[in-house]
């Protein structure tokens, strides 16, 4: 983690009087609480319990961690693919108070995909979720899967919508914004944050948005995937 220089008045009380220094402002913002909130009018619970079980469209299984075993399938269904894993904060693309070298010592000033008009993400404002690059376990773009997509997030009863908004590793999978996680309850430092398991990763198919950095038109567009999710499935039942 890289260390802010003194200020030039700073510098000068330093040279002045060593032992009266004010302590310089933290480098790292105060932690910030989570703020839970479902986006959803369908219930998280349901939504869970029509997805039933899982018909795999992977060919093979992601790990969650570099150290952790491959069990993570990627399933489907005719209007969506999903996956169960763990979160990890994403805090990539524009720097912010929050996203910046200073505060993720992993931090990356791009993201894999842009807003409409060129510039890339900013994960501290926008819910996006991260999907692993084309491999031989999984080719997001043959499921209709690509940057822009709408997508779904639950965990602990609250859904909250997002969009494909970075890839990540080939083998790993389970990774979201800053926002994501704020909006779902989970704290969202990126040393640290995150959970550890039982959030649920849900991507309508050929649902791009033109305009990836409007979240209003990504819970617009969110709810009505998820209602017509919902019947097709009661349907096929």
């Amino acid at each position: 983690m890289r260390v802010p220089s003194l200020t030039l008045a700073a510098a000068g009380a330093a040279l002045l009087s060593p032992a009266s220094l004010p302590v310089p402002a933290a480098a790292v913002p105060a932690r910030e609480e989570p703020v839970v909130h479902s986006e959803s009018k369908v219930a998280a619970a349901d939504l869970l319990a029509r997805l039933g079980s899982c018909s795999q469209v992977s060919r093979g299984r992601y790990r969650t961690d570099a150290d952790s075993a491959a069990k993570v399938p990627v399933c489907g269904t005719r209007d969506a693919v999903y996956w169960k894993a763990d979160l990890d904060i994403d805090c990539d693309g524009r720097p912010t108070a929050r996203c910046n070298r200073r505060t993720d010592p992993m931090f990356a000033a791009t993201t894999a995909f842009q807003q409409s008009d060129g510039r890339h993400l900013k994960a501290e404002t926008l819910p996006y979720i991260v999907v692993p690059p084309p491999s031989r376990i999984w080719n997001h773009r043959a499921s209709g899967v690509k940057g822009g997509s709408v997508a779904a997030v639950v965990y602990r009863g609250h859904v909250q919508y997002a969009v494909v908004g970075d890839t990540g590793p080939r083998d790993i999978i389970g990774e979201a914004s800053y926002a994501t996680a704020r909006g779902l309850g989970i704290r969202a430092d990126p040393r640290d944050g995150g959970a550890a398991s039982g959030v649920t990763y849900i991507v309508f198919r050929d649902s791009r948005l033109r305009h990836i950095e409007d979240h209003a038109a990504a819970v617009a567009a969110g709810r009505k995937l998820t209602a017509r999710l919902m019947a097709n499935l009661m349907a096929k039942k």
